[in-house]
């Protein structure tokens, strides 16, 4: 429900409609209860698959990315701790930057040979 708003400046009267319910706007409920419990639908994370059942595909991406050249490893099943591990591994064994996030690690440069090496010789076989 908007808001009436009458100010008053130098005799003139102005009147506003104020809509500035930031819990509205925003899609939050804000409760005062101590005990209640605010929980989002999120899916659950999957166990992560043994390395010998992971199907990783190694690409090379150019396109959105400020002409920067970068690496992607997509398919990866599990949790955000083991793709955060793989992607630390990664980055440590090639000496580049990069991140894993959205379920893939990006890495900096074109690097697929090195990285398709450095999985199969960490346990992924199916690997390409």
């Amino acid at each position: 429900m908007p808001l009436r708003v009458q100010i008053a400046l130098k005799g003139f009267i102005i009147i506003m409609n104020m809509h500035n319910d930031w819990k509205e706007r925003l899609g939050v409920v804000f409760s005062t209860n101590p005990d209640f419990d605010y929980s989002l639908d999120a899916e659950p994370e999957t166990d992560t698959l043994p390395s010998n059942q992971q199907r990783l595909r190694v690409s090379m991406e150019r396109a959105g990315r400020g002409g920067k050249t970068v690496t992607l490893v997509r398919g990866f099943v599990g949790t955000k701790a083991d793709l955060t591990e793989l992607c630390r591994q990664l980055k440590t064994r090639c000496g580049i930057g990069g991140s894993a996030k959205d379920g893939e690690v990006v890495l900096q440069g074109d690097v697929r040979p090195r990285v398709v090496e450095l999985l199969k010789s960490l346990g992924y076989t199916q690997t390409k």
